[in-house]
């Protein structure tokens, strides 16, 4: 928040009068810097006493069941006067007014009272919820600086405003840490070709937006503050074509952007694509019909896999033995080689993408009347790295049992009677060490392991799980899958498969963080493995993976107006090429607690303790985490109360923008992740963790409180119209019974999976416009010639169009045994193991208040 100018007079002894108004202000400071009265260290005390502070990030202190918060700080406002007064503050290694000046003199006064710090007495505001989805909150950047930021969808921070020092983010209670979708697909990407990539020559910092041209011959980095020399091909703008102008080259004019990188960012030559499926073709996998899926998939799709001429693809199938198929150039057929001694080793055969097709129509008749029930998982995926060994690549794995033969083999630790009703939930670590040992010598040779999990029954994920989040592999997780009784599961099956096989890839990846001196990164979150403190080691990246990184202020930021986070991620493409994608963050710095409260991220500040909780939940225990993210909403809450509000009054109170704060944190509480007294099943509590360490924010969040709508009533008002489309925008409802009445019918999106509800007694006019049947015994979403059957459609299509993926939707009435699962997504309403929303804000002002 800007002080009134009139402050910065009173801090002058010399000033007699307080001017309230901003022209006021800027006619007498410069008279008065004119007639030597404000001097340089006057300048300074108040650029000093203006700075406001931010958020923070935590360690968890297993004896309070607290997380300690240390993260760093931007500063959020600066003197509101003329670049010539501002080019007067040039702070000791920091950004230099050549930088910052022009774009601090233009921004403008605030309001003394921003709507993020409203005071909301959530006991008394029921009603909290935006009617649109909450966008990210816009750093206090001046305009120049801000126009050029990084897409929060890419690269957000928890706090927005930067605390000044680790004390003062101690205070805050709110955790500091980053949130990365760093392969994102990305309507717009520039692409530079240039043989020589301009970093600074201390910290490798690529150059970007946030750093100061000195004169047209040197730069300051915007992390270390080293001067550099610009080299003369950079002094030439490829897309003016003009030359002496560096500062208006792509580099320095996109926060995002992508090199494609010389041949000294490569320790080998690019290697070929090349994906190997392995196969579970055991009695179980025959019964579930998933096989006939893929094989037909993968038929569809095959010329759509990315690579080029020399992409190559190979199979394993197993069940007790391992069976090879010979796909090489020259052969009439593929050719299956059978290997019984699964501990021995196997004969190892290189890949060729011929006759593929017929492999593919043939396999699922080749094991039609298996009796084998037993699963050699553990010896298939020791063939699969041996072969994928030289030269790297993808492995697709299809599991649909316990692996219960050989290197591997897990015993069941479920128990269903133990899982019903108790608080500390066993068994989320894994049962053996074999697969993540498998997985660091996969990545080792830059193999990711990706984990398709088909069954009815426990596999323990607990422990395969392992084998995709070390080698940078995705799982995905299908239970009760069967391909007569459950089309639902078949569907998102198929409509996995196509994005998995046709998206976006790249191989033998790194990525690397980097942060303005004085801070520092201590935890990521994410499937990868850490090879040094800021480097994690991708051997495969993809446009679906989210990372995020805990934070801690080192050292004060007392001399900085501005930090910036930069995040490189070197890969190869799936057609050669290295490339660089490069994104950059700019952040003010602030020395206030009211600042950093105004500036926080209320959604990443969630998603980052959601990563939080599930670690405590697998080194610790579920109710650690549980209370650790219960203390979490106390302890921010009850900070604001006592550091930032300078009335007290009663009730819970909070700025609004954490007023959903409590409601997240209550939301995750009942996450399958964390909740307790259900009877959630171990896999699927496992999944749901998973999930939310390694899906990007926004389908994150979509999973922690998922949005309602009412579908019966839409209307264009207000309509979105894109390519030439009608998108009706409902309102956004509170997840309650109440909202629900048997006259409507309702949509709830949970990400994977979307709920069409409709009441007993439903608008008949909905029944036959859009479902196209004339009562309520039974009904579909056909594609109807109506205009309620395209709005409803468009929007729902609209929904499905902002994620990758596509999630399954389900139609359910009151009698429908899936109305269990929509209801227990009703976060507001009491159960039989967790409070209400009003009870849960009850307890936490029980707490603050004690």
């Amino acid at each position: 928040m800007l002080c009134c100018f009139g402050h910065l007079l009173c801090t002058v002894h010399t000033c007699k009068t307080v001017v309230s108004t901003f022209t006021e202000a800027k006619l007498i400071s410069t008279k008065l810097i004119y007639s030597n009265l404000i001097d340089r260290q006057q300048l300074n005390h108040y650029m000093d006493s203006t700075r406001a502070s931010q958020q923070e990030g935590p360690r968890f202190d297993s004896s309070t069941s607290r997380w300690g918060w240390d993260l760093s700080v931007w500063s959020l406002y600066v003197l509101p006067v003329s670049a010539w007064v501002l080019s007067l503050y040039s702070p000791p290694g920091g950004p230099g007014p050549a930088q910052l000046s022009p774009s601090l003199a233009a921004m403008s006064l605030q309001s003394s009272t921003p709507e993020a710090l409203r005071v909301v007495n959530l006991l008394q505001e029921r009603n909290l919820l935006p009617p649109t989805p909450i966008p990210a909150p816009m750093p206090c950047l001046p305009q120049d600086l801000q126009k050029v930021n990084c897409n929060p969808e890419v690269f957000r921070c928890t706090l927005t405003s930067i605390p000044q020092t680790q004390s003062l983010l101690n205070k805050a209670k709110m955790p500091l840490g980053l949130l990365l979708h760093p392969f994102k697909d990305l309507s717009q990407l520039p692409v530079v070709t240039s043989s020589t990539i301009v970093r600074c020559r201390s910290c490798r910092t690529y150059i970007n937006p946030f750093v100061s041209f000195l004169d047209q011959r040197r730069w300051k980095c915007n992390l270390c503050y080293r001067v550099n020399d610009v080299p003369e091909e950079f002094m030439y703008n490829p897309v003016s074509r003009a030359y002496g102008e560096p500062h208006k080259r792509p580099e320095v004019q996109n926060a995002t952007i992508e090199f494609i990188a010389p041949s000294e960012y490569m320790l080998r030559p690019p290697q070929p694509a090349v994906y190997l499926f392995v196969l579970d073709v055991s009695h179980n996998a025959v019964e579930t019909g998933y096989l006939n899926v893929f094989c037909q998939s993968l038929l569809d799709n095959i010329n759509a896999l990315p690579g080029d001429s020399r992409t190559k693809v190979g199979f394993i199938t197993f069940d007790s033995t391992i069976h090879f198929y010979n796909l090489q150039e020259g052969l009439s057929q593929p050719q299956m080689l059978i290997v019984s001694d699964i501990e021995g080793e196997t004969c190892l055969i290189f890949l060729s993408i011929s006759l593929v097709q017929d492999l593919l129509k043939n396999l699922p008749n080749l094991f039609q009347k298996t009796m084998e029930t037993q699963s050699a998982l553990g010896s298939a995926l020791q063939a699969a790295f041996k072969l994928l060994s030289p030269t790297g690549g993808r492995m697709s794995v299809f599991q649909t049992q316990l692996p219960n033969l050989g290197v591997g083999a897990l015993q069941s630790r479920e128990d269903p009677n133990q899982r019903a009703s108790a608080k500390d939930i066993q068994h989320l670590s894994p049962a053996t060490d074999f697969y993540k040992k498998l997985a660091l010598d996969c990545s080792g040779q830059q193999v990711a392991v990706d984990l398709f999990l088909l069954s009815a029954q426990y596999c323990d994920l607990a422990s395969l799980g392992c084998i995709s989040r070390y080698s940078a592999g995705s799982v995905y997780y299908y239970p009760s899958y069967h391909h007569q009784h459950n089309p639902a599961q078949v569907e998102r099956f198929q409509k996995d498969l196509k994005r998995y096989l046709t998206r976006k890839i790249g191989f033998e990846a790194v990525m690397r963080i980097r942060c303005t001196k004085g801070l520092s990164i201590h935890t990521f979150h994410g499937n990868f493995f850490v090879r040094s403190t800021d480097l994690l080691s991708l051997p495969n990246v993809n446009p679906d993976a989210g990372f995020a990184v805990q934070m801690s202020i080192e050292e004060n930021l007392d001399d900085m107006q501005v930090v910036s986070f930069q995040a490189a991620l070197l890969y190869t493409s799936s057609k050669g090429e290295r490339r660089i994608r490069v994104h950059t963050l700019c952040l003010p710095v602030v020395n206030s607690l009211s600042d950093i409260f105004a500036g926080a991220d209320v959604q990443a500040i969630t998603g980052l303790l959601a990563c939080m909780a599930v670690d405590r939940s697998v080194t610790a225990s579920l109710s650690d985490a549980r209370d650790a993210m219960t203390n979490a909403a106390i302890d921010s809450l009850a900070s604001y109360r006592q550091s930032v509000l300078t009335i007290q009054q009663p009730g819970l109170l909070a700025p609004a923008c954490l007023r959903l704060f409590p409601l997240y944190i209550l939301a995750l509480l009942k996450q399958k992740a964390f909740r307790t007294g259900t009877s959630t099943r171990l896999d699927d509590r496992v999944f749901a963790m998973c999930q939310l360490k390694y899906q990007p924010l926004a389908y994150a969040m979509l999973m922690i409180h998922p949005a309602l709508y009412r579908v019966d009533d839409l209307t264009d008002e207000g309509a979105l119209n894109i390519n030439e489309r009608t998108i009706p925008q409902p309102r956004v409802l509170q997840l309650s019974v109440e909202k629900l009445n048997r006259e409507g019918a309702f949509l709830m999106d949970t990400g994977m999976i979307m709920y069409l509800w409709v009441g007993r007694n439903c608008n008949p006019n909905f029944l036959t416009q859009v479902l196209g049947v004339p009562s309520y015994t039974a009904y579909l979403l056909p594609d109807l010639d109506t205009a309620e059957s395209q709005r409803t459609r468009a929007f729902i299509g609209w929904l499905r169009d902002q994620r990758p993926f596509s999630p399954t939707l389900h139609i359910i009435k009151d009698e429908s045994q899936l109305k269990s699962s929509f209801m227990q997504n009703m976060i507001e309403d009491r159960t039989e193991a967790a409070l209400s929303y009003y009870e849960f804000l009850l307890h936490l002002q029980q707490q603050i208040s004690k």
